[in-house]
């Protein structure tokens, strides 16, 4: 089972290399090609490594009950479900373009898949990826087809169980072991006491493959802290207006937030680049100004018996430490001392 998954641009995804990290544009460009070529090149600007579109092909996607089921209101773009949907799509053709824009400004381009025919649109760009949402772990048919395609599937787990995991899990590697489960909490947004991060290191653990996250909270502080339980990818939903129409916007970073996400996952990587404890060079400066010394208590002779009451730790920190304290007794000295004199080991036998 591989730990991490070379893209043909070099960029490494997994265990122990960066974490990489999705700008989730989904459906926040309104429908309109402008807005979502414009989220790209705000999402270049931020420093993340791929941004992700989502396809649909509506007549695939919902049944006539659904297409045309009421959905009035301020989130709405139409006044059924299907005239909602069908307004926030985009073409394939504009997919193309928009994927040409993503891959000169050095990002990764990809996309959530919800129907098979969406599936064979987006594998037609030509992309390395393809992601599964949540809402389709179950859909066995199209995990099959994704499958077959030997591409990287990235997969949310969201709304679903560990014994529905299981049977995904199962389909895939059927066909291959190119998988990265997504753990995700799928309501928009996501309360922080549902988050329940220790669930990576629970799949990763599970199915022994590689586990990121995709998170739908307001803030930035999970996600950031997804990284230190090893989630290896983290995908956020981007919006340039929290208040455009739209639910998915109320779960999205803006541009700025999205940067101190970015600039705070490199700094947790930082922090967890040394895996053993050490004391490094910086620290043994403050050692010698902080730590403690034995030294002595008042003036002490040639050939004194050190015992207690002749020593007393005090700073600085550059003498016998006293850790040896229980060392000292019965040790001769062997120059004279006087009060406060940091005690060498050469100074005794």
């Amino acid at each position: 089972m591989s730990n991490y998954f070379v893209l043909s641009s070099g960029r490494e995804i997994g265990v122990s290399r960066p974490c990489f990290i999705v700008a989730e544009i989904g459906n926040n460009h309104q429908g309109r090609f402008e807005l979502a070529a414009r989220m790209i090149e705000e999402a270049a600007s931020i420093g993340v490594d791929a941004v992700k579109f989502q396809k649909r092909h509506i007549p695939s996607l919902l049944n006539e009950q659904m297409y045309n089921m009421p959905y009035k209101g301020r989130e709405s773009f139409g006044d059924t479900y299907g005239e909602h949907r069908k307004a926030l799509e985009l073409s394939i053709e504009e997919f193309a373009r928009l994927k040409t824009i993503a891959e000169e400004r050095g990002l990764v381009f990809f996309a959530s898949v919800w129907d098979e025919k969406s599936l064979e649109e987006v594998d037609s760009l030509g992309v390395e990826i393809i992601k599964i949402p949540s809402a389709d772990l179950v859909n066995i048919p199209l995990l099959r087809k994704a499958a077959l395609l030997h591409k990287l599937i990235i997969l949310s787990t969201g709304m679903s169980t560990l014994e529905e995991i299981d049977v995904a899990v199962n389909e895939v590697m059927l066909c291959h072991d190119k998988l990265i489960l997504m753990h995700c909490n799928s309501s928009y947004p996501c309360r922080e006491e549902e988050i329940a991060l220790p669930v990576i290191p629970l799949l990763a653990k599970r199915y022994g493959v590689v586990v990121g996250y995709s998170g739908h909270e307001k803030g930035i502080a999970p996600s950031i802290g997804a990284v230190s339980l090893g989630a290896c990818v983290v995908e956020r939903h981007l919006t340039l207006n929290r208040e455009y129409c739209g639910t998915d916007h109320k779960a999205s970073l803006t541009p700025r937030e999205f940067k101190m996400l970015v600039e705070g996952i490199r700094e947790v990587e930082k922090a967890m680049a040394v895996k053993e404890k050490r004391v490094f060079d910086s620290e043994k400066q403050v050692s010698l100004k902080l730590r403690k010394s034995i030294v002595a208590a008042k003036h002490l002779s040639p050939g004194h018996v050190l015992e207690e009451g002749d020593i007393v730790a005090k700073s600085p920190g550059y003498g016998i430490s006293p850790i040896h304290w229980d060392e000292m007794f019965g040790k001769i000295i062997q120059r004279e001392l006087k009060k406060d004199d940091v005690i060498m080991w050469e100074d005794i036998k």
